[in-house]
């Protein structure tokens, strides 16, 4: 499943909109399975591939909030990302 991530990331450097929600839905559609992997990925990368990744946290929803509660933990840097992410999932 991390290459398959990797793999999804990877295309969205060049992906035209169409091709971003489709990424985006495949990344939604592997749900919690993904969801440590998400989080780890979210912490390293920038730019478009950092709102795909965060917005598909967000739309598989609840099952996102306690991985991104360990990850605020052991890196304070990423506490105020995740604690944004956890208000949008709570909200939503």
């Amino acid at each position: 499943m991390v290459k398959d991530i990797q793999n999804i990331l990877s295309e969205l450097e060049t992906a035209d909109n169409n091709t971003k929600n489709r990424l985006e839905n495949t990344l939604v559609s592997m749900g919690s399975n993904a969801l440590d992997i998400l989080v780890n990925k979210l912490q390293v990368v920038q730019g478009v591939q950092r709102g795909v990744v965060a917005m598909t946290l967000i739309r598989i929803g609840s099952a996102s909030v306690e991985p991104l509660k360990r990850a605020a933990q052991s890196n304070k840097d990423f506490e105020w990302v995740a604690r944004y992410l956890i208000r949008e999932i709570i909200a939503a």
